[in-house]
């Protein structure tokens, strides 16, 4: 089911310029928005994405310095 959201006090300049963007789109401003929101809720924050780097790289094994070093040099002719 679907809901309202009302934003207030949103500047004239950011809505003249999301309206802009709607329009050229070829949508409205209420379509737009709302699949502009659809978009930012489906990435994760900024937190929840660096959450999931660390628990991917807790399962590498770790890596010194020098070998990464010595590892670059030897591809290079």
């Amino acid at each position: 089911m679907a809901v309202t959201i009302t934003i207030r006090a949103v500047p004239d300049e950011v809505r003249d310029e999301l309206a802009a963007r709607a329009a050229r789109t070829g949508r409205s401003l209420q379509e737009y928005l709302s699949a502009e929101l659809a978009a930012l809720a489906s990435r994760p924050s900024p937190a929840e994405a660096l959450a999931r780097i660390r628990s991917r790289a807790a399962h590498y094994p770790p890596i010194d310095a020098s070998e990464i070093v010595t590892d670059v040099a030897a591809d290079r002719p």
